[in-house]
């Protein structure tokens, strides 16, 4: 049996160890069921009491507030780019959306299907290293919501404050950082996160909506897509991905074991730190992210000599080291340090590229 590799993937990104083996316990016989978890009724008691203790603990780790719906639902963050126009326009005809990079751009193309959208900030001056500084934000007051990419898998670039945008309700794509750090949910209308890289399996999208933002979708919007139904029917109008429900539900109790997301915070910011601290004191490698937008999630660096780049990935392979390859519209390197992601893989990591600079450079 081979040993297992640090996976550096930006998702479907690493699962906790302890998850995997707790789901490979479990596989043929949930809790003296008989049954797999894959294998059971939606609608049956097991799988009800698997999902509802999912959802308590997403709902205590984040500190939900009352007032606000939880949603385990399908489509991705790609398929949320068209639920969040058709459901929360709500009879305006506009919407605002901050550009900070790939993603942003997948959300704006998608919403110009369904709302006039005005792009009220963008960060393609800086050739999308920095977030725009808020007071440089051109907001429409009449915009139905105003939309952010929390953190941009591709980039490499993070929010690390809130917007204030007033009465207009704040929705993010949190897709790549939700769970990694405590976050205020009362100062957003919408959040919606895939689970692939800090909750769970891919198949598997949370959405946690305000009350008052839920009814009045559009005419067209089809009822998998309509918030309302999905509300009413607790995320179950259609079958919803229960075998990645059950294993986000044990990622929620391991984050909890972990000390919550205080916790969790605490050890991002160190293993991020380990790899800034070292692309800062090189010449070698180029960190060109703004130090104040550095996200903790997703390190992106690239080596001043980029014919190097095939042998630096393949040095890193043959010491367990995966998935290091930065996104192909962007080159260089990227290691997505993810909750799941352990402090030993990010100091073999940095161990490494000092190593490699030494030979190298």
């Amino acid at each position: 049996m081979s040993e297992r590799v640090f996976n550096f993937s930006a998702g479907p990104a690493a699962l906790p160890e302890p998850v995997l083996r707790c789901a490979a316990d479990e596989m043929l016989d949930w809790h003296g069921s008989g049954m797999s978890v894959m294998e059971m009724s939606h609608r049956g008691k097991e799988f009800i009491v698997i999902h509802a203790a999912a959802e308590a603990a997403l709902r205590e780790l984040l500190a939900v507030p009352q007032g606000y719906k939880v949603l385990f639902l399908q489509g991705g963050a790609i398929g949320q780019n068209a639920f969040v126009p058709m459901n929360l326009l709500r009879g305006r005809k506009s919407a605002d959306y901050v550009d900070t990079g790939e993603w942003s751009k997948k959300s704006i193309k998608e919403a110009k299907k369904y709302a006039a959208v005005n792009v009220a900030a963008s960060g393609e001056a800086s050739r999308y290293m920095s977030i725009p500084k808020q007071d440089a934000w051109r907001l429409d007051a009449d915009a139905a919501y105003v939309h952010i990419c929390a953190n941009e898998t591709i980039g490499g670039v993070e929010y690390h404050w809130t917007p204030d945008t007033g009465d207009v309700p704040l929705v993010a794509d949190m897709s790549s950082n939700i769970l990694s750090r405590p976050v205020d949910v009362a100062r957003f209308g919408l959040i919606y996160a895939g689970a692939q890289k800090n909750m769970g399996p891919s198949g598997l999208t949370v959405v946690i909506v305000r009350d008052d933002l839920i009814g009045e979708p559009l005419p067209i919007t089809p009822s998998a897509f309509d918030l309302k139904q999905q509300a009413d029917a607790d995320s179950m109008l259609n079958t919803p991905p229960t075998y990645a429900i059950y294993i986000a539900g044990l990622v929620f109790e391991w984050l909890k074991a972990q000390g919550g997301l205080a916790g969790m915070a605490a050890r991002n910011r160190a293993k991020a730190q380990l790899l800034y601290d070292g692309l800062d004191a090189s010449s070698f490698y180029v960190s060109p992210v703004a130090r104040e937008d550095r996200s903790l999630m997703n390190v992106t660096f690239k080596l001043r000599d980029e014919t190097l780049d095939a042998a630096f990935l393949k040095g890193a392979e043959a010491r367990g080291m995966v998935q290091l390859k930065g996104h192909r519209s962007v080159g260089g390197m990227r290691a997505s340090i993810y909750n799941a992601v352990p402090i030993e893989a990010v100091e073999a990591l940095a161990a490494y590229m000092k190593e490699f600079e030494a030979s190298h450079g």
